[in-house]
C-alpha cells in the first residue's frame, strides 16, 4: 500500500548515530534535583528580587534596599522600562522561543551555583549530561484521544475496505517528494563540527505532506475494531510533522530544532511499528 510505502521512507535512519552525536556535543544538558532548584530560586533578602539576578543590576542580594530609601525592586523595574523590556516577567517569558528559555534556565543555574560556591567539575558535568536527555523528553504538542477521531460502530468487511481505500486516497493525496527527510538531514549535519541550515528548506514539502496526512487522518471514519491502532498511527503521524517543524527553525530557535533532531528516530520508529499493526488488522 502506498502509505506503507511513505512509512518505509522515514525508516533510514543511519546518519541518526551521527547526529545523535552531534545533538549531544553542540548542546549539553541541564536538569534540576531539589538542592539546584532551591539555589536558582533563592532570594535571601525577601525582595521578590532573586539572588542570582541581584549582582547583574549591581545589586546586595542580602538587602532589599542596597541603596537606603530605594528599594531593589523599584530599581529593576526602572531599568527594564528604560531597556524597553515589559516589567510583567510572565508576558515576557510568553514571548521568548524555546532556545532564549533555555538560555535563562541555563545562565540561572550555572549563576546560582556559582555565587553559592557550589559550581565544581563535578557539578558541570552533571549539568552538561542531562541536557540532552531534557531536550529529547519534550512532551509532544498535540497528542489525539479516542474522543478526537469519528468511530463507527461497525465491523463489516466493507467498513474496513472503505476504510483501506480511504487511507491509500489520503496518501496519494499528499504524496512525498521523491528525497526523504534523512536525506535533508545528512545534507544538514555538514560535519561533527558544522551544519547548513540553508538545506532545511526542502523540509517545507515533506511537512506539507505529513501536516496534509494528519489532518485527513483525523477526520476519516474508523470502525471500532481498528480505532486504537488508528490513534497511534494519527499519533505517529503528528509526531513526526512536529519533530520537522521544529527541525525547520533551527535559525531562530536551535534548542527546539536540537529536540526534533533528536527525537526523529524514536518517534519514526514508533510510527512505523504502528503502522504494521494498523495493516495487520485491516488484513
Amino acid at each position: 500500500m502506498l502509505f506503507l510505502v511513505a512509512l518505509f521512507l522515514t525508516q533510514r535512519t543511519s546518519i541518526f548515530k551521527n547526529t545523535i552525536s552531534f545533538v549531544k556535543n553542540k548542546q549539553e544538558g541541564l536538569s534540576y534535583d531539589a538542592k539546584i532548584e532551591d539555589l536558582v530560586n533563592k532570594d535571601t533578602d525577601g525582595d521578590g528580587v532573586l539572588d542570582w539576578e541581584e549582582p547583574l543590576y549591581g545589586l546586595d542580594p542580602t538587602k532589599k534596599e542596597t541603596t537606603p530609601g530605594i528599594p531593589d525592586i523599584t530599581v529593576i523595574n526602572k531599568l527594564r522600562i528604560n531597556q524597553g523590556s515589559d516589567t510583567e516577567t510572565n508576558q515576557n517569558i510568553e514571548n521568548l522561543t524555546e532556545t532564549e528559555k533555555f538560555s535563562r534556565e541555563l545562565f540561572s543555574t550555572v549563576a546560582s551555583l556559582n555565587q553559592n560556591g557550589v559550581m565544581d567539575q563535578a557539578m558541570a558535568e552533571k549539568i552538561s549530561s542531562s541536557l540532552s536527555e531534557q531536550i529529547k523528553n519534550s512532551a509532544p504538542k498535540k497528542v489525539f484521544l479516542y474522543s478526537d477521531i469519528k468511530i463507527i460502530n461497525t465491523n463489516s468487511a466493507k467498513a474496513i475496505q472503505t476504510y483501506k481505500d480511504t487511507l491509500i486516497n489520503i496518501f496519494e493525496k499528499n504524496k512525498m517528494p521523491s528525497y526523504t527527510a534523512m536525506d535533508v538531514l545528512q545534507k544538514f549535519i555538514v560535519d561533527e563540527n558544522s551544519v547548513d541550515a540553508s538545506v532545511l528548506t526542502a523540509l517545507d514539502p515533506i511537512i506539507k505532506s505529513t501536516k496534509g496526512i494528519v489532518e485527513a487522518l483525523a477526520k476519516m471514519s474508523v470502525p471500532q475494531s481498528l480505532a486504537f491502532a488508528h490513534i497511534d498511527f494519527l499519533n505517529g503521524w503528528e509526531k513526526i510533522m512536529e519533530n520537522l517543524s521544529d527541525i525547520r527553525l533551527y535559525d531562530t530557535d536551535p534548542v527546539l530544532s536540537l529536540g526534533g533532531i533528536s527525537q526523529y528516530e524514536d518517534n519514526s520508529n514508533f510510527l512505523f511499528s504502528a503502522g504494521e499493526n494498523l495493516m495487520e488488522l485491516i488484513n
